[in-house]
């Protein structure tokens, strides 16, 4: 009798193959990509919109690795390419992956070149594996640090505010963020708008010092045509655009009070009216404030009303500033770096001696003020790793340069100014802030009402 041999098993489907390999590689909270001979990516893990956002690895297929990573290190004259070209692992070399928001992410790369078994269980024509990692998985400097949302720190005040952001997710509470101008406000605002239950709609910024009354006014609420002059056709208001989603009220400590009071009416009964219209609309908006004026000072010299200021602040949020957390100076310094290189495909790095000068300095511009003068400091380095001479002077000095005096304030013509003021304010209260009917009450035209009332700071502080 003829010894029969088992019967050879089937050869496992590429694509059975790859997604042994894909969820392997995710469990270990990497990324995975396959590349073939002219380094094109042929397959890459959805592990990948977890580090660069959601999309990422569908449009990376198909596309060079260089656009994904950067030509500094796949480039067609650069050593890695050359090391897989030679059959040479890599591991541990430092790349920018880059995100969704032309940002960028600071990662940890390893590569080598395929065994023939490889590729009878992923893809007949992949040559090249490229293993990714978030950089902060290896580097000192970030462990322990939390990074969610765009925000990177390690300082307790700050850990603490991430965890109220992240115990936020299933609230609509409206929220004021109060801290100095540079901060991160609006990094906070949108963190909280990304977990809240609207993280799907729209996330709609206004920045309220930008604009005199009637234009805010206009802006927030809308108007219809024909309800101010210039007003050709209807307008769609930011409380209308941000739908199902977010309104972000930056500078909210500068809406005049005429605003004010119909923002009141806003938060109160959650409808508005645009401007012009009596029809009452439903607000569908989630609100978050922000301010970096002194609130209770506001509320004393009559800029801010107190129901509004209590209305808005129904969660408050107070961020300290860079200087009373230099623990995290350097943490961010790196995670603007990641960006700022990765818009360049430049992977750059702080010397030590950096680092001591950046975390000895007060910011009294804070994160703003630290983006600013690694921008400048990338513009100057001609290597990768960035040294403390091609800091702005004023920060390897130690000194913050000092700022222009603030314009002055025009000086209010006549003795009776407050009477004025008091009488103009009172008038203004009774008739809801109508300039028109207020006017008219005052024996006066609503130019020189309108005049007055920015001689005397009466809505334009």
């Amino acid at each position: 009798m003829t010894a029969t041999s088992a019967p050879a098993e089937p050869a496992e489907p590429a694509e059975l193959g790859w997604d042994k390999i894909e969820a392997i590689f995710s469990s270990l909270g990497r990324v995975v990509i396959i590349l073939d001979r002219h380094f094109q990516i042929l397959r890459a893990s959805h592990t990948l919109d977890d580090l660069a956002g959601a999309g990422t690895t569908d449009a990376a297929v198909g596309k060079p690795i260089d656009e994904l990573i950067g030509a500094r290190l796949f480039g067609p004259s650069e050593t890695l390419r050359e090391a897989l070209q030679q059959g040479r692992r890599e591991e541990g070399r430092r790349g920018v992956l880059r995100c969704e928001g032309e940002t960028a992410r600071l990662v940890s790369i390893t590569t080598s070149a395929l065994s023939e078994a490889f590729l009878h269980c992923c893809d007949p024509r992949a040559r090249y594996l490229v293993v990714v990692r978030p950089a902060e998985d290896e580097d000192a400097a970030l462990q322990n640090a939390i990074v969610s949302h765009g925000l990177v720190t390690r300082s307790p005040a700050m850990s603490r505010i991430v965890r109220l952001v992240e115990s936020l997710n299933l609230s609509e509470a409206t929220v004021l963020i109060t801290g100095e101008s540079g901060t991160g406000k609006e990094v906070i605002a949108r963190a909280i708008h990304a977990q809240s239950p609207r993280h799907d709609g729209p996330f709609v910024p206004v920045n309220c010092a930008a604009l005199p009354a009637d234009l805010l006014e206009s802006e927030l609420f809308g108007h219809v045509r024909g309800a101010f002059t210039g007003a050709v056709k209807d307008r769609v208001g930011r409380l209308e655009l941000a739908r199902g989603g977010t309104l972000f009220l930056d500078e909210a400590g500068d809406i005049p009070l005429g605003v004010q009071v119909k923002l009141l009416r806003v938060l109160q009964d959650r409808v508005f009216e645009r401007v012009g219209e009596s029809a009452p609309r439903q607000l569908e908006a989630r609100i978050i404030a922000a301010t970096n004026a002194d609130m209770a000072q506001a509320i004393r010299e009559g800029r801010m009303r107190e129901d509004l200021y209590y209305r808005l602040r129904v969660v408050p949020i107070h961020i300290p500033p860079l200087r009373e957390r230099p623990e995290d100076v350097g943490l961010i310094a790196q995670h603007l770096l990641a960006r700022i290189g990765g818009r360049e495909g430049r992977a750059l790095w702080l010397s030590p001696d950096t680092l001591s000068v950046l975390e000895r300095y007060p910011w009294p511009g804070n994160v703003r003020e630290l983006e600013n003068a690694l921008e400048y400091a990338v513009a100057l380095c001609r290597g990768q790793t960035i040294q403390a001479e091609s800091l702005p002077p004023e920060i390897r000095d130690g000194a913050p340069a000092a700022l222009p005096p603030r314009a002055a304030r025009p000086s209010v013509a006549g003795p009776h100014a407050d009477d004025e003021s008091t009488r103009i304010r009172g008038s203004l209260e009774r008739n809801l802030w109508n300039r028109s009917k207020a006017a008219a009450e005052l024996g006066m035209s609503r130019t020189k009402l309108w005049r007055r009332m920015r001689e005397l700071h009466i809505g334009f502080d």
